[in-house]
């Protein structure tokens, strides 16, 4: 499928007749997104404290509230036609929006490897079950090699070849398929009626498990206007996004807590993996395994799309970089302490975005408005909502930090934008 220019070009809205995705469309995205080997593990997280009932409470609550912000920010991808940070520039300010373009730049260059290195050792693990620790199938550096590279080449093939010509067609109906099998073998194999009488361990609070449930869809929010700004109607992309990555990420994240306490109990990663291998010949994980690769292309399709916006090259190009840089990082640099780095940088978004949604549905009722240099109110009100998620995650972590953060920041926006009005840098970009 050929693209126009300004299909690609972040800065520019996408041409009304160039906006295809439907409700179908979105919905195949959006419930691939909300699959994979990451969103397994994450319910084995909850897994020993909750329990079977009490983490599938977590998870539905969680999600629930996840989707519909999710969602409301996808609509304003359709609304304006812009990507995710170029959308920013109306809520903040041209110079405002460059800071979250920079940081969701770095993030998402971070979790495109994270991605790969996931991938990577799952399927080594797979290998050497398979085959044998010395075989070429175990090798990290050629599954490395492998999903840096099917990641990348969909990256640089774009969001509409990819939803299109792949997950619309066949892409999805394989997914269903792992997960209707991984679903079978559960409830065949697993005394379930003994597990959901178990109680958790107390380990996790309710409410943290509520914040982890929560954060899964609300990590997408700085990414999902890089899709939807191809949505046909608002009305397709909010309902499409919201359904999609609800089954998805409910489905998907309940079997990582029913699977670790049915036969992972110890909850290490490689027994949970083992477990599913069980399934199926390994047939379902290795699809979902495979699945995998397209997180890491929405990693690197948006980081793509906001080194756009501030280097002013071609997002394909731009892609292809990324790709090979995130292979190379998988390859050489351990992540581990990164990832504490990453969730400080991802702890901006949620905030970040309470002022988007107010800013965009209640003070411009979805209007485009001018866009200025910097919008002072809206970066103050962005800043106390960090410091309220901070605030929260290091005094009271029982309480969880992301949806407070989120909805505080929403405040404080609407009290300042509504008091200050009028006040607005007097030079446009």
């Amino acid at each position: 499928m050929s693209l126009q220019p300004s299909t690609y070009s972040p800065d520019i809205a996408v041409p009304a007749d160039e906006r295809v995705f439907g409700t179908r469309d979105l919905f195949s995205l959006w419930f691939s997104l909300g699959i994979g080997l990451m969103v397994l593990q994450t319910g084995a997280l909850l897994a020993p404290g909750l329990g079977l009932s009490g983490a599938l409470l977590a998870i539905f609550l969680g999600t629930s509230v996840g989707v519909l912000l999710l969602a409301a920010v996808g609509v304003i991808g359709s609304d304006t036609g812009l990507s995710a940070m170029a959308a920013l520039k109306l809520s903040l300010g041209a110079r405002g929006a460059s800071l979250p373009a920079l940081l969701n730049l770095l993030q998402l260059i971070g979790w495109g490897s994270f991605e790969i290195i996931v991938m990577r050792d799952a399927a080594s693990l797979l290998g050497t079950r398979a085959f044998s620790e010395g075989s070429l199938l175990a090798s990290p550096l050629l599954w490395t090699l492998f999903f840096g590279g099917l990641a990348t080449l969909l990256a640089v093939s774009g969001p509409l070849t990819f939803v299109r010509q792949i997950l619309r067609k066949w892409g999805i109906w394989l997914l269903l398929a792992a997960c209707l099998w991984l679903t079978w073998n559960l409830f065949a194999k697993a005394d379930l009626a003994a597990l959901w009488a178990q109680a958790g361990d107390g380990s996790m609070p309710f409410a943290v498990g509520f914040d982890i449930a929560i954060a899964m869809p609300l990590s997408w929010l700085p990414l999902i206007a890089d899709y939807s700004r191809f949505g046909k109607r608002a009305k397709s992309v909010f309902g499409g996004t919201a359904l999609g990555f609800f089954i998805g990420n409910f489905w998907l994240m309940s079997l990582g807590v029913a699977y670790t306490l049915a036969f992972a109990p110890s909850g290490e990663v490689n027994a949970l993996l083992l477990a599913l291998a069980g399934a199926g010949l390994g047939i379902p994980l290795l699809l979902i395994l495979l699945d995998e690769s397209e997180n890491a292309f929405a990693d690197i399709h948006s980081a793509a799309v906001s080194s756009g916006m501030l280097l002013r090259l071609k997002v394909e190009h731009l892609a292809l970089a990324i790709g090979v840089i995130c292979t190379l990082i998988a390859c050489l640099a351990p992540l581990a302490q990164y990832q504490n780095f990453l969730l400080l940088i991802g702890s901006v978004f949620a905030p970040l975005f309470g002022v988007v949604l107010v800013d965009h549905f209640i003070l411009r009722r979805r209007a485009p408005g001018a866009v200025t240099l910097l919008r002072w109110t809206a970066l103050l009100a962005w800043l106390g909502g960090i410091a309220t998620y901070h605030l929260l995650a290091n005094l009271y972590p029982d309480v969880g930090a992301t949806l407070p953060a989120l909805v505080l920041a929403g405040l404080l926006q609407l009290i300042l934008g509504r008091a200050f009005s009028g006040v607005r840098a007097p030079v446009q970009a």
